[in-house]
């Protein structure tokens, strides 16, 4: 088909998105109703998106050219949403104090304007400094877009992840999704409810809203997580690990068959719950109350849900930049920032007298919040780059009149060698004694033992706290122990002809290795513990709710920052690869990119 033809296309096509947008507001106006700030942020996104892609497809056909605008124009409509409806309030108090003496608004309310003004100027004057002054940032990405392949890698990417997201919200045939909504509102605070937040978590699914991708890709990585283990007891598994690339890709197709059976348990499970599991309330309509035929396709659009993220995963892997599961896993996470923010918005009390209040947040626990995130995002990327640099020497080849060899290298061990793993084994593990006993008490409410037992396993106290950190200790050290194997890397050492100065190749090298990954990982393991507990006791000392202090700490912000780091790197890898500077600019690289 011919490009004017797809210009044409492409064009009419967002003029009917503009028009959809900017009608609620045409009918607001013929109505002779109040215009809100809504409908301003409507007209906006319309005006943005349509000038935008006439600029794109009619006027520049350069790359950063029409980032930046785009960019410039989202967040001109975001800042005009934050500092119009605040400026209309502060107007109106400065006008009342002049005319009259007093001011209408409370101090709290012109506290919460003022502050959303200054919020919408910084985003303003962030854009400037990211698109359009002569900024690190701006040139980093100047040279990404001056790279078709990259270029075409991140675009596609992007758009499988917008597929991905379209999908989370593709809700099952047959399901009544109020009745679905009530009954997780009313498990929001048992033992159901918190397990299936922390499913939704690191899955990318969620299953609160019984979606098409409700599982996620938590069977594909169950089914990873289980090859990996069978591959240090298997002989099978270890000859094919050894045979390289092909080896590995033989124990993905493994891999791939075995998430299918675990799909149809997990969604046969999930559906039973559906259909009523022994409650008089069943979550379906009315008429497909006990169908054999909405029980299987439920079954059947789980199984497919989840085969069509592994699927999406592969081809970002294979055509896209990152690695495609764990950035579907992230963008489940960060999709629920905004709520968290909003949520934190609405809940605010800017006061002075709301400062040590319990029941409110006030401003120093927002100023807490804010310091408190920088500070933990910045430890879980020093932790997450740290390494113990292992030096190696290697021998010296005489060949002809040429002497080859005798550099000096070095060996990198991660301190965080287990990366989210050993929270996810922990927290997996702790829910079972959590259930358990919630359950007894239930059963026996007059029994002192179990009372006592279901208190101190919930989730805000000691005792629980310090079992789950004793339970990430020691899967930080059992996951270690399986995956870093330091009598083959002395043996693959010893092959390539380099040694550690000071140890003799062989067992004496391996001993030491084992000896310096028992060490640094109690250091990760010790980190871990900090990361994974630091949520609870800012959600029970300062009365924060538990989904606005997970953004803090927790495993979704390590993976949301190791997911980050591993992209920036790769996206900086093929930067250098091309003569272009990285994003610190120069010849300065990200630390722990490149060893």
């Amino acid at each position: 088909m011919d490009s004017r033809i797809l210009k044409i296309l492409f064009t009419a096509a967002q003029g009917i998105l503009a028009f959809l947008l900017v009608m609620p507001v045409v009918r607001t106006l013929l109505y002779g109703a109040s215009i809100a700030s809504e409908h301003l942020i409507l007209v906006g996104l319309a005006l943005a998106s349509m000038a935008t892609v006439i600029y794109a497809l009619w006027v520049s056909h350069a790359a950063f050219r029409v980032f930046r605008i785009l960019v410039t124009a989202v967040m001109c409509v975001v800042a005009a949403w934050m500092i119009v409806p605040a400026g209309i309030i502060v107007c109106g108090a400065i006008v009342d104090a002049i005319s009259a003496g007093q001011i209408a608004h409370g101090a709290g309310t012109l506290l919460r304007s003022v502050l959303m003004i200054v919020g919408g100027l910084v985003v303003l004057a962030g854009c400037w400094w990211a698109v359009w002054s002569q900024s690190i940032l701006r040139r980093g990405l100047e040279n990404i877009c001056s790279i078709p392949e990259l270029l075409r890698k991140l675009l596609f990417t992007m758009a499988l992840l917008c597929i991905y997201r379209i999908g989370f919200h593709v809700p099952l045939a047959g399901l009544d999704q109020d009745k679905v909504a009530a009954f997780m509102g009313q498990q929001s605070e048992g033992v159901f409810g918190s397990a299936i937040r922390y499913f939704g978590l690191f899955t990318g699914g969620s299953l609160q809203q019984s979606t098409l991708f409700g599982l996620g890709i938590m069977p594909y990585i169950t089914a990873s997580i289980i090859f990996q283990l069978l591959a240090t007891v298997l002989p099978s598994l270890q000859k094919l690990q050894k045979e390289g690339p092909a080896g590995y890709k033989k124990i993905q197709e493994y891999t791939r068959y075995a998430t299918v059976p675990l799909c149809i348990f997990q969604a046969i499970v999930w559906m039973k719950i559906m259909m009523g599991g022994g409650r008089s309330e069943l979550l379906v309509y009315p008429e497909y109350a006990g169908s054999i035929l909405v029980f299987v396709m439920g079954i059947v659009g789980l199984t497919s849900g989840t085969i069509f993220l592994m699927w999406l995963g592969e081809q970002i892997d294979e055509y896209g930049i990152g690695n495609g599961i764990s950035l579907i896993i992230m963008s489940g996470i960060v999709a629920r920032m905004p709520s968290a923010i909003l949520d934190l918005a609405s809940n605010a009390n800017l006061s002075l007298s709301a400062i040590g209040s319990q029941s409110q947040t006030g401003p120093e626990k927002i100023l807490f919040l804010i310091f408190a995130f920088v500070f933990v995002v910045a430890g879980v990327i020093l932790i997450t780059q740290g390494q113990r640099r292992i030096p190696t020497q290697h021998a010296k080849h005489t060949r002809g009149r040429r002497v080859y060899g005798g550099n000096r290298q070095y060996l990198p061990l991660r301190v965080n060698h287990g990366g989210v793993m050993p929270i996810i084994f922990a927290s997996s593990l702790m829910i079972f004694p959590n259930a358990i006993f919630k359950w007894l008490n239930t059963w026996l409410p007059n029994n002192e033992i179990t009372r006592t037992l279901s208190d101190a396993f919930s989730h805000d106290s000691y005792v629980y706290s310090l079992l789950y950190i004793a339970m990430i200790f020691f899967f930080a050290y059992f996951w270690t122990t399986v995956q870093f194997r330091p009598k083959e890397m002395a043996e693959q050492l010893r092959d390539s002809g380099a040694f550690i100065p000071g140890l003799r190749p062989g067992k004496r090298t391996a001993d030491y290795l084992e000896r310096v990954m028992e060490r640094i990982t109690y250091c990760g393991a010790g980190f871990l513990s900090v990361i994974a507990v630091f949520p609870t006791f800012v959600a029970a000392k300062m009365g924060i709710d538990q989904t606005i202090a997970q953004f803090l700490g927790g495993t979704g912000l390590l993976i949301c920052v190791s997911v980050a780091l591993d992209l920036v790197q790769r996206i900086e890898a093929n930067l250098v690869m091309r003569n272009y500077g990285g994003f610190l600019g120069g010849s300065a690289r990200i630390k722990g990119a490149y060893t």
